[in-house]
């Protein structure tokens, strides 16, 4: 159960057994951002086929919560596992366009695309 006094938080929710979704919600900056940092190091293992992380609970995202988001991309790049961002609201998506990490992140409008792309 999610701190309800934290700014941030994430809920696991494994799709497939190889396939995990970080759904975030609330607000990710330098007093949350390890909120994501935590479950993303638990879960971008080689052990998983592919992470996605959910932003559309977020209300805020600052660059300490894209940093996060980067340094997942990174870990998921050197374990070969695929990291995959929902991002379709305003508070998600305008931070990582203005910053160009749209073309490094895999991009998906909702889980349910990703719940397709990952189907066993």
């Amino acid at each position: 159960m999610p701190d309800p006094t934290a700014l941030a938080s994430v809920v696991v929710d494994r799709i497939a057994p190889d396939v995990v979704v970080l759904h975030v919600s609330g607000e990710l900056d330098t007093t949350s951002s390890s909120e994501l940092t935590t479950p993303l190091d638990s879960h971008v293992v080689s052990s998983n086929r592919a992470v996605v992380v959910d932003l559309a609970g977020v209300k805020f995202l600052g660059s300490a919560g894209l940093e996060a988001l980067v340094l997942g991309q990174q870990r998921a790049s050197k374990s070969e596992v695929e990291f995959v961002v929902v991002a379709s609201t305003r508070a998600a998506l305008r931070p990582i366009e203005a910053t160009g990490l749209d073309s490094v992140f895999t991009i998906l409008g909702s889980v349910d695309e990703a719940v397709q792309r990952y189907k066993s």
